[in-house]
């Protein structure tokens, strides 16, 4: 990693460590909560812990299921071979079955709308080739 490209104030410091405290959160709350995506909040964490932590961002590197995801990300901007099905086969169920529990129509559409932003999202990430 690249330890210049901690933020040069400790103000700025302090927020991007506050930052990705939550994302990182929001993150493990996301292996739990099955409207709640998982990666973008690790990817998040990883960026703010960049910029406030050396330490924080060298321990999401060494993490054996964080760590590959991050490094993908920044060495390639991209998805691997194969993950982009999966992750949409996971979403629809996450979001069907979330959809179907749902007793208001009013919960049900909104829902259905962040599913539709998610999918439109994961849609544009490129994969990479192999």
């Amino acid at each position: 990693m690249d330890h210049q490209r901690l933020h040069n104030s400790r103000l700025m410091r302090v927020f991007f460590l506050g930052l990705g405290i939550m994302a990182l959160l929001l993150a493990v709350a996301g292996i739990f909560l099955p409207m709640l995506p998982t990666t973008p909040f690790v990817l998040l964490a990883a960026a703010c812990f960049a910029r406030g932590s050396t330490h924080l961002h060298d321990r999401m590197l060494a993490h054996r299921v964080a760590g590959p995801i991050i490094r993908e990300w920044q060495e390639h901007r991209s998805m691997p071979p194969g993950v982009k099905p999966w992750a949409f086969l996971l979403m629809g169920l996450s979001f069907g079955t979330s959809i179907a529990l749902m007793e208001s129509h009013w919960h049900r559409a909104m829902l259905a709308a962040i599913a539709v932003a998610l999918a439109f999202f994961l849609w544009r990430v490129p994969v990479r080739k192999e």
